[in-house]
């Protein structure tokens, strides 16, 4: 495995990751790198399988016609 420095981290930004780190029972290198691979994994997933994620999280809803909406609110 490869290692990386971090450099000129901002204080907020190390205070709020050490925060995290004790809240999940980590280090703060296994926070660090948590992170790091979460973020990854996001890059990662194409955006077909993310569109395909949502219509399966939708399916079945019944969304109002925003034009319709808009036009019925110019008529009051």
């Amino acid at each position: 495995m490869k290692a990386i420095s971090i450099r000129n981290v901002p204080d907020d930004v190390y205070v709020v990751l050490q925060e995290m780190a004790k809240t999940n029972r980590r280090s703060l290198q296994e926070q660090i790198k948590y992170i790091l691979e979460l973020e990854v994994r996001l890059i990662k997933r194409s955006s077909v399988a993310r569109a395909a994620e949502w219509r399966k999280r939708l399916k079945g809803r019944q969304f109002n016609d925003t034009v319709q909406s808009m036009r019925e609110d110019r008529e009051r």
